[in-house]
């Protein structure tokens, strides 16, 4: 349920990542707050909204990482392009589209023995 936030709170929310670049700082300035206002009172009180934008925001980013991804094949010299792999698929991981691994698991059969009996190790 989403929780009812003030004009400026909703601002903040909306800069965030659009006009401040992820910096909370910028964020609060460009929301209007004071300069006194504390930062961590504003990110303290938005906890929950600020999690679900920065998924938001890593939804909107996902096709270009897997755009990036994809380039990688039409120009496998780029510079910077092993760095550049690493951050698209940190964030397609994030976003849920993880590689999967399939693992077999057939074979040979474990059976599960009970422990010995202290008496049955003294008779033995």
């Amino acid at each position: 349920m989403a929780r009812n936030l003030t004009e400026q709170q909703q601002l903040f929310l909306d800069v965030l990542f659009d006009g401040a670049g992820g910096d909370v700082v910028l964020a609060k300035k460009l929301a209007g707050y004071s300069d006194g206002t504390a930062t961590t009172v504003i990110v303290n009180a938005l906890k929950d909204e600020i999690s679900e934008a920065t998924r938001s925001y890593l939804a909107r980013i996902a096709p270009r990482a897997a755009t990036a991804m994809s380039g990688a094949l039409s120009d496998p010299t780029e510079l910077g392009l092993r760095d550049k792999m690493i951050a698209a698929r940190d964030i397609l991981d994030r976003t849920g589209f993880s590689k999967t691994e399939k693992i077999d698991v057939g074979g040979s059969s474990i059976f599960i023995l009970p422990p010995k009996n202290a008496v049955e190790d003294e008779e033995d």
